[in-house]
């Protein structure tokens, strides 16, 4: 199969996957970094993404500008491109509003794993607020500004959580953005009901963290985990 069809039927098995996991729901997106041409990415259209199919992906400049076409793309295109411009090793970027996560970007309270399938997340989740160098806005991404001052905040680590907003969650490959976004969301579930039962917590250690991390994300674990999440969000036949 052509590598760009193949990646563009990833960018939906992707949307399929998130939206079944309830880690998106009418918005949020996923995107995937052309394999044959590192300086774009491929991003569904403005869509809901348990909707998005083949025909609504979309090509774009790491500047977000559409590749020949006209159709509307989402406002927050910015986001993946300027994580992508700014990481060369990172292939496929998620943006989602978890309800889960949230709480995490509005409090003191830090978000670190505590889990081991939550390890992915990395040893350090940095905030960013928009209102920052920004002002008063939508609290949404819709400039290549917005996007870079963003990616700078994300910098090496793998999540960004967005004040008011939800993450940015960054991958080398679209099964690992995958993966880390529907783990980042059961670990600060996790991490809520412990804090209820008690203020002292046993955090993963930096050492935990890599370990479980790297068999996390193992090739093995990747094929386990991804037939299931692909079967259970009907996405085998695409």
């Amino acid at each position: 199969m052509n590598r760009l069809i193949e990646t563009m039927r990833d960018v939906v098995i992707a949307n399929r996957i998130l939206a079944r996991e309830e880690v998106v729901d009418a918005y949020g997106h996923v995107s995937i970094r052309n394999p044959e041409d590192p300086d774009r990415y491929l991003l569904s259209r403005s869509r809901s993404p348990e909707l998005v199919t083949s025909d609504d992906v979309m090509e774009f400049t790491l500047e977000g500008e559409p590749i020949d076409d006209d159709r509307t793309p989402y406002a927050e295109r910015h986001i993946h491109g300027a994580i992508y411009e700014a990481r060369p090793d990172v292939n496929s970027v998620v943006h989602n509003h978890s309800h889960a996560v949230i709480p995490f970007s509005v409090t003191p309270s830090r978000l670190r794993a505590i889990a081991h399938v939550g390890a992915a997340i990395g040893k350090d989740i940095p905030v960013w607020d928009i209102r920052t160098r920004f002002g008063d806005t939508n609290l949404l991404v819709v400039n290549m500004e917005h996007g870079r001052d963003l990616a700078a905040k994300l910098g090496e680590n793998t999540v960004v959580l967005m004040r008011g907003h939800g993450c940015a969650v960054a991958g080398r490959t679209v099964e690992a953005a995958v993966m880390t976004s529907i783990y980042l969301q059961v670990n600060a579930r996790l991490l809520q009901d412990t804090m209820r039962l008690h203020d002292e917590i046993e955090y993963l250690s930096d050492g935990e963290i890599e370990n479980c991390s790297q068999t996390f994300l193992s090739d093995f674990s990747v094929q386990r985990a991804w037939e299931y999440f692909r079967r259970r969000a009907g996405a085998d036949s695409l």
